[in-house]
């Protein structure tokens, strides 16, 4: 009986550290070019932006990134690397260009949106939605 108990509390540390290293792993740095992080939004962040925005999300982005992008979407648990948390203050002090660099190139788990979203303005919007996420 006490193997067993032992056996037991070894699988559960062993599925707790498994799960912490998946959820809090420091993720690799995703600098952008400069030419990004220098290129301004041309769309204004206004209520018909962030609602574009806010449609194309739950459409393309809320699987991974979750609802209010906490990185706690339905497909999160399967990707090899966490989503992020989009109302980080870190996340939220890049440059839009960035986000945009970002949503178009893609990288490992995130795929790249060039064709999916080949109106610019569409990603901008996106990107005006995100800034509304806060902690």
């Amino acid at each position: 009986m006490k193997t067993k108990m032992i056996g037991a509390f070894s699988l559960i540390v062993i599925f707790i550290t498994a799960v912490s290293f998946k959820f809090f792993q420091t993720p690799k740095p995703w600098p952008a070019p400069d030419k990004y992080v220098k290129m301004p939004n041309p769309v204004k962040a206004d209520a018909s932006s962030i609602n574009a925005g806010k449609a194309i999300w739950a459409k393309q982005c809320q699987s991974c990134h979750g609802k209010s992008g906490k990185g706690d979407g339905t497909k999160a648990a399967q990707l090899k690397t966490h989503p992020g948390d989009f109302t980080e203050a870190s996340f939220q002090s890049e440059p839009d260009g960035a986000h945009f660099y970002r949503i178009v190139e893609g990288r490992d788990d995130m795929p790249s949106f060039k064709k999916k979203l080949p109106d610019e303005e569409d990603i901008w919007n996106v990107i005006n939605y995100v800034r509304t996420f806060k902690k």
